[in-house]
Formats: structure tokens, C-alpha cells, sequence
């Protein structure tokens, strides 16, 4: 199986007075131009996925309908899942992961820290390890057998400017 791990585009500075749910945020138009560019080297990189799992926040999901459309996928190889939210329950994704989507490529969108957290789990067996993740960045682990703990193997990790194509 392959994760890929996509941090969610450029969105609108955080403001309670016009954002007062934080997960309503959208991303930028120049986050969504970028993102678009983004997704399409994917595409030329020939990433393949069987289904895409995002934060349910509208930056997140924004940003999953981007890859989504670029990626050839139908609307129903997305779904929103609450263990991609800020400080969701890491262990529950894993959990969702194989017991619904054992054998399957997955790109998974979602926030920092918690992307990389997740990573660095995956990699080290805890959540210590120093790694960013930008903003339309993404990641690719390749894994045999996902557990909460160390079971991944880098492939590769590319940030935004490795993967505009302008």
C-alpha cells in the first residue's frame, strides 16, 4: 500500500470576526491557482490513488476536489473523514484505514502538525521526528502492513515549489 500525505493549500488568514468556525475557512484564489498546478504535476508524475481522504475542513476539502479532479477520480472516491481534523484521533485513522481500505493507495489531505505527526509515527514509531510538511506539500510512504508504529518506508517527500509547474 502507498499513503500519500497532502497538506492542504494556502487559505485565508484566520479572523474569528468573519471565520468564527475556524473549519469554514476557504483557501486563497492564489491557494486554489497554486493547488491546481500542483495536482496537475501529480497527475504528470503519474500518482495513482483509489481514493482520496480529507479533513472535512473547507480548505481540506477544497484542496481534496482539486487533486480529485487532476487525478481522474469519480466524486465518490472522496470522502470526508473526522480522524483528518485538527487534532484528530490518529489511532481511529489507522484503524478506518485497515479496516476499510487495507490494500489500497490512499491520499490523505488534511492540517499541521498532524500530517507529519502521523509521518513521523509511521516511519520512527513516535511523533518526535523534526518534519514539516508546507502547504501543498505531499509525502509518499510505502507500507506492507499499517500499524500504529513504525511500518513505512519513505518514497519521497516534495514540497510546493518542487512541484509547480509554472
Amino acid at each position: 500500500m502507498k499513503l500519500f500525505f497532502l497538506r492542504h493549500a494556502n487559505a485565508v488568514e484566520r479572523d474569528p470576526n468573519i471565520y468564527p468556525d475556524d473549519g469554514l475557512r476557504p483557501l486563497t484564489s492564489e491557494g486554489s491557482k497554486k493547488m491546481t498546478r500542483i495536482a496537475r504535476t501529480l497527475d504528470e508524475m503519474d500518482i495513482r490513488v483509489d481514493r482520496i481522504l480529507s479533513s472535512p475542513f473547507l480548505r481540506a476539502r477544497e484542496t481534496a476536489e482539486i487533486a480529485r479532479k487532476s487525478l481522474h477520480l469519480d466524486k465518490d472516491q472522496l470522502a470526508l473523514v473526522d480522524t483528518l481534523l485538527p487534532f484528530g484521533d490518529t489511532k481511529a485513522l489507522i484503524t478506518e484505514i485497515r479496516e476499510k481500505f487495507p490494500r489500497f493507495n490512499l491520499l490523505l489531505v488534511g492540517h499541521e502538525p498532524d500530517l507529519s505527526e502521523l509521518i513521523s509515527l509511521l516511519l520512527t514509531g513516535d511523533k518526535s521526528m523534526p518534519l514539516i510538511l508546507k502547504k501543498g506539500g505531499i509525502c509518499c510512504l510505502s507500507i506492507d502492513e499499517l500499524v500504529p508504529g513504525k511500518c513505512a518506508t519513505l518514497e519521497w517527500l516534495l514540497n510546493p515549489a518542487q512541484l509547480r509547474t509554472d
